[in-house]
C-alpha cells in the first residue's frame, strides 16, 4: 500500500479506533498525552513525522534544524517537535507557519508551545497541536540539536515517517511498520462499532449491543 492511500484510508477512520488498533497490534500506547491539544482550528490531519529534537541552550541561535526541515520535507508532512515537555516557551509562531502553508505541510505537533495564535487563525487557519501557548521566544533557552530522529513527544516515542493521525479527540502515532495492519483494524473497528451502535439503538438496549459485539 502506498503512502499516498495510508494516509486516504486513515483520514476516513475514527482517531479513536486508530489508538485502540495501536494498542493491540504495536502492542504499546500510541495516544498522545491530553495536553497535546489543537491550539488553531479542529481539522483533521494525517501525514508522516518530520521530527525535530530541542534542548536547553543558554546560545542566541534560531532552530536551524526545524527552519530547514519546514522548506525541505515533502508537502503534507507533519512537522513534529521535541523540547522536554516545556511549556514557558514558544517552539512554533507566525513565520514557521508561514513556511509551511508556503511548502504545503499538513500540520504541525509541538511538546512545548506555540505563540502568535491569533495570526495563525487569521491569516492561515494551520492546524497545530501543541502542550501550551506562551509568547516566550526559544532564543538563549534552547536550540536545536537533530531532525530526523527519534523523539519523544506527549509521552510517545515519534519515528520519522510514522504516521500521525490527530483531530479533537488528540494525536496518535501509528508506528510506520505497522501502517498497513493499523489502518486495517481500525476500519474493522469503524464498521463494527456502526453496526453495535444500530443494534443498540434497535433493541434499546446498551447491554444487548455488548452482548454481541463486545466493545465499549
Amino acid at each position: 500500500m502506498t503512502l499516498e492511500e495510508l494516509i486516504a484510508g486513515f483520514r476516513e477512520v475514527a482517531t479513536a479506533s486508530v489508538a485502540d488498533a495501536v494498542d493491540k497490534i504495536a502492542g504499546r500506547r500510541g495516544f498522545m498525552d491530553e495536553c497535546i491539544k489543537p491550539r488553531i482550528n479542529d481539522r483533521k490531519i494525517v501525514g508522516p513525522a518530520v521530527t525535530i529534537l530541542e534542548a536547553p541552550s543558554d546560545e542566541f541561535l534560531p532552530p536551524q534544524h526545524a527552519l530547514d526541515a519546514i522548506d525541505e520535507s515533502e508537502a503534507g508532512s507533519v512537522i513534529c517537535i521535541s523540547i522536554g515537555e516545556e511549556t514557558d516557551v514558544a517552539v512554533w509562531g507566525g513565520l514557521m507557519t508561514a513556511g509551511a502553508v508556503a511548502n504545503k505541510h499538513e500540520g504541525a505537533i509541538l511538546d512545548g508551545g506555540v505563540r502568535d495564535i491569533t495570526e495563525i487563525r487569521r491569516d492561515y487557519d494551520f492546524p497545530v497541536y501543541a502542550r501550551s501557548a506562551s509568547p516566550g521566544t526559544t532564543l538563549g533557552r534552547f536550540k536545536t540539536l537533530a531532525s530526523n530522529v527519534p523523539v519523544q513527544i506527549g509521552g510517545v516515542i515519534v519515528h520519522p515517517g510514522d504516521i500521525i493521525v490527530a483531530d479533537i479527540d488528540g494525536v496518535v502515532v501509528v508506528p510506520h511498520a505497522h501502517a498497513e495492519d493499523v489502518l486495517a483494524m481500525s476500519q474493522d473497528i469503524d464498521m463494527r462499532e456502526l453496526e453495535q451502535a444500530k443494534l443498540i439503538i434497535q433493541a434499546g438496549s446498551l447491554r444487548e449491543g455488548l452482548a454481541k459485539y463486545g466493545r465499549i
